[in-house]
């Protein structure tokens, strides 16, 4: 497999683990951490890291507003328990 098609079918994958956590909103965070190592805080922070290494300037806002769907504060709202 050629280094592209690694690229993509790995971008693949995250959209589709982001999808199914915006899809599942029961699943909380803390329970993601207990059992998975990582929550979507994790992913967003992440995300954030990747934007910094590709010169790209994002705050934290941004970076979980692209993971969670929507602003942090509003998530939390809606779907924290």
């Amino acid at each position: 497999m050629d280094e592209q098609t690694q690229i993509e079918l790995e971008s693949a994958a995250f959209r589709k683990l982001v999808e199914h956590l915006r899809q599942n909103t029961d699943l909380q965070n803390i329970d993601l951490m207990n059992l998975a190592g990582f929550c979507r805080n994790c992913l967003a922070k992440w995300y954030l890291a990747a934007a910094a290494d590709n010169n790209i300037k994002m705050d934290n806002d941004t970076a979980r507003e692209a993971i969670y769907g929507m602003p942090y504060a509003q998530w939390k709202e809606k779907y924290q328990k």
